[in-house]
């Protein structure tokens, strides 16, 4: 799929825009209920990202690939001006490089349950246990994508299920492993750099999770930032469905106070 090609949905007409991006085991369906509360007062951009809709070609695709698309549904809702990016999973590892690489074009982030996965200071606070299970999740879902076929779903929707990803189980397919596949086996994200927030930041993230996917360090650096925040929810990794009415309120909030400033 190449990005002109993508379906990027555009909802509400306010003056500033959002762009939503989700990971796996979803689609751009996650928003719904954020595209809900917040097309009233912002301009809202979504997408499913390349591979996970099942329309789309059974392959791995590159970082640029995804970033390209990415750039279409800013340019697109945005229409010449920075965007709000609204992430989660693995939708913020994309955002973030994305933000990296076009600094000029990203006014805010507000980023849930994802933060400085993987760096060091997140592997050192993972106990043996927690590190054997990040392993496993994510080399099974490699697996499963490069078996494919029904076994491969199989083995996707069982882990969705293990993580209570709130996923239709018939949605998810081994496909939506492809990036677990590119990062492990064919170390496609070499290219990839630590995220340091340039721009106001709202990290949201669920404190009931058997490992945490940022560094305590990096969630205080966030929050000694002007502009930024950070919340944690009693909750797990999909905050925006376990929580949606205090992530909503939170989300809102946050913007608002965000664009008094610059009135």
């Amino acid at each position: 799929m190449m990005a002109d090609d993508a379906e990027i949905l555009i909802e509400g007409g306010g003056r500033d825009a959002i762009v939503l991006i989700h990971g796996w085991p979803d689609t751009h369906r996650l928003w719904d209920a954020q595209v809900e509360a917040l097309r009233g007062a912002y301009r809202c951009a979504r997408f499913t990202l390349p591979g996970f809709d099942p329309r789309d070609a059974t392959r791995a695709y590159a970082l640029e690939e995804v970033l390209d698309l990415i750039g279409h549904a800013v340019d697109r809702a945005g229409a010449g001006a920075p965007v709000t990016l609204l992430l989660h999973d693995w939708g913020c590892f994309f955002g973030y490089q994305f933000a990296l690489r076009h600094p000029e074009r990203v006014h805010r982030i507000v980023a849930v349950d994802v933060g400085d996965a993987g760096s060091r200071r997140n592997l050192a606070e993972l106990s043996l246990r927690a590190k054997a299970l990040v392993l496993a999740h994510q080399l099974w879902l490699a697996a499963a994508w490069r078996i494919g076929g029904g076994l491969g779903d199989r083995m996707a929707r069982w882990m969705a299920r293990t993580a209570r990803a709130p996923a239709a189980p018939a949605r998810i397919t081994a496909q939506m492993g492809y990036p677990y596949y590119v990062q492990w086996i064919l170390r496609g994200y070499a290219s990839a750099r630590l995220f340091k927030p340039a721009c106001p930041l709202l990290f949201l993230y669920g404190s009931r999770k058997p490992f945490m996917f940022h560094s305590t360090s990096w969630a205080d650096e966030v929050a000694a930032q002007p502009g930024s925040r950070v919340i944690a929810f009693d909750c797990g990794h999909w905050v925006m469905t376990e929580r949606p009415e205090a992530f909503n309120q939170a989300v809102l909030q946050w913007l608002a106070a965000g664009d008094a400033t610059v009135l």
